[in-house]
């Protein structure tokens, strides 16, 4: 039987799914709360990981040793990597890795992780389509993205920072926990998918417009989530 786990990192990012799911049991693990229960007929479970690639990692192993879920999404905002996706467009992931690992004196390429076994963690093909499908349909205001979610333990509001990621990784986004549930999904063989809808440029800006759009960017998020929740 399918069960959907639902992680976003901060409250904002998954308030509105919490409030319109039937919750049948709340459970406490790593000072996290998991909210299991029902939304549009579907088996989920919903949390707040905290912010951070270690927050993130955490709740995702969580979501697969406690409650077994059978996928994975990622909700939440992100900043944009590239000129043509603006505040308030959604990026779904083909793709994550992380920007902050560098392990290149062992012969590594920049953002691999050792002994993984590749360079960036795939998507989920049946996920990703069909939260595309899904946005046309829900946000038709805006605009949707498939592409790579690059990630690290930095929030990026400057521009020379922004273009060496966008120059080594290709990225469509960056935030700070997709490719840590990426990761973490990947090693326990459980399909997922990041959705990110843009807050910001990441660039010199971002500081000042990350707290005005952040709440919209977020509810399109959901909204996305919601739609596609029974057509998985």
């Amino acid at each position: 039987m399918k069960k959907i786990g639902i992680i976003g990192a901060m409250e904002l990012e998954v308030e509105a799914l919490k409030s319109k799911m039937s919750i049948r049991n709340k459970k406490e693990k790593a000072s996290m709360e998991f909210l299991e229960g029902t939304l549009q007929g579907t088996e989920v479970v919903i949390v707040r990981s905290g912010i951070g690639k270690v927050n993130a990692a955490l709740c995702t192993q969580i979501l697969c040793d406690l409650f077994e879920v059978s996928h994975i999404i990622n909700t939440g905002v992100a900043g944009s990597l590239k000129k043509e996706i603006d505040i308030g467009d959604i990026v779904v992931s083909v793709d994550a890795l992380h920007h902050d690992v560098d392990v290149r004196i062992f012969g590594y390429p920049l953002g691999e992780v050792p002994q993984v076994g590749c360079l960036a963690f795939p998507a989920d093909e049946h996920l990703a389509n069909l939260a595309v499908s899904c946005c046309k349909e829900v946000n038709p205001d805006i605009q949707v993205y498939q592409g790579r979610v690059v990630s690290g333990d930095q929030f990026i509001s400057d521009k020379q920072v922004k273009d060496h990621i966008i120059d080594n990784f290709q990225g469509f986004c960056v935030e700070m926990e997709g490719a840590s549930i990426a990761h973490a999904a990947y090693l326990n063989h459980v399909p997922f998918v990041v959705i990110r809808a843009i807050s910001d440029k990441a660039d010199d800006s971002a500081e000042m417009d990350y707290p005005t759009f952040e709440k919209a960017a977020a509810a399109h998020s959901a909204a996305l989530v919601e739609h596609m929740l029974p057509l998985i």
